[in-house]
């Protein structure tokens, strides 16, 4: 989807449309969760603070959050899918793999159906990537955004990646960008052009697997009922806290709804590692991390303080408190969207 939520917003008011508009932070001190295409002009983006959005476009409009609006829609959208396939991976609310391998027409026709009816019957816009597996369909989404669609097939596939920079790639994250552009490597193609062996030795199996994906391989099948990777409690101050013991404090309770929804919501999964991650005053963020398959509140406090230590005598603003999940292995290859 094309912004959901603040599309949504902008068409249950449309005195919003056509100006700057940022969905969540009900405070200076909160961040948004998202933003139109307006304010993305102006740098504005999700997770930023709403302060320093508003520094950025004085004239933003903030708007509250209404979960229970977004997950109505949502729903509609999925009822949408279900009208061309069972095959459906959820990613998020406004997000989702589709495998229509099965279905007699081609997936460029299906996708642009689906948005037709998107449209019509949610009044909001959607855009879609169709290729011939989830890591290309997910980059190729985003090609003709917003309300457009973009092919890749089979054939296609090596050449669409070639120019395509490392970060485009799902999991390729800022500092090992930074790495391999440190080793001459910018792009897919020339990532390719080392050996997947050599990669391998220098990155372990995390490089030989970015090596096929540089080609545009991936085995992984659409899953209707791919769990979470993780589970996660986060809370923003209303004022920053300065101490390991008032952290701590405030973990205690995190803690407690943390074991609460692992309990309650996924009793039948295997926590692979314990997390926890802090935000200081000057927007810096670190996380601690250690394998462990059971919450324990003695390693949450040794992480909490190893995190804590990098804080150069920075108070905290955010606190958040996790557990990863032991992945589930995925192997078929389908056409989808």
């Amino acid at each position: 989807m094309d912004c959901f939520y603040a599309a949504i917003e902008e068409r249950d008011d449309p005195s919003l449309r056509g100006k700057p508009v940022g969905v969540g932070g009900s405070s200076r001190r909160g961040v948004l969760t998202t933003a139109n295409y307006e304010a993305r002009k102006f740098g504005c983006r999700s997770a930023m603070p709403v302060f320093m959005a508003l520094e950025k476009c004085p004239d933003l409009i903030i708007v509250p959050v209404r979960f229970d609006v977004y997950k109505r829609d949502s729903a509609r959208i999925r009822e949408i899918f279900s009208r061309f396939t069972t095959l459906i991976e959820p990613l998020s609310l406004d997000e989702a793999f589709l495998d229509v391998s099965h279905n007699p027409e081609p997936g460029t026709i299906i996708a642009s159906r689906i948005r037709q009816l998107i449209r019509e019957e949610t009044g909001l816009t959607a855009s879609a990537g169709i290729a011939p597996n989830k890591l290309i369909a997910k980059i190729a989404s985003d090609w003709k955004k917003p309300d457009g669609q973009f092919t890749v097939s089979q054939a296609n596939a090596a050449e669409f990646m070639r120019e395509l920079p490392l970060r485009k790639i799902p999991g390729v994250g800022g500092k090992m960008a930074e790495r391999l552009s440190a080793m001459g490597v910018e792009t897919c193609g020339e990532y390719r052009k080392i050996d997947r062996f050599e990669w391998a030795r220098r990155l372990g199996g995390y490089g030989a697997e970015l090596w096929e994906r540089c080609w545009g391989r991936d085995e992984r099948s659409v899953n209707p009922d791919s769990p979470r990777k993780s589970l996660s409690i986060e809370n923003t101050f209303s004022e920053n806290l300065h101490t390991v013991a008032v952290l701590e404090r405030e973990m205690g309770a995190m803690l407690d709804e943390l074991e609460e929804k692992l309990t309650t919501r996924h009793p039948d999964r295997r926590v692979r590692s314990l997390v926890v991650k802090l935000k200081f005053s000057d927007f810096r963020r670190t996380t601690a991390e250690r394998a462990h398959g059971e919450i324990v509140r003695g390693i949450f406090r040794e992480l909490l303080e190893e995190a804590e230590s990098r804080s150069e005598g920075k108070p905290s603003r955010l606190l958040g408190v996790g557990v990863r999940f032991h992945d589930v292995l995925e192997t078929e290859q389908m056409e989808l969207f």
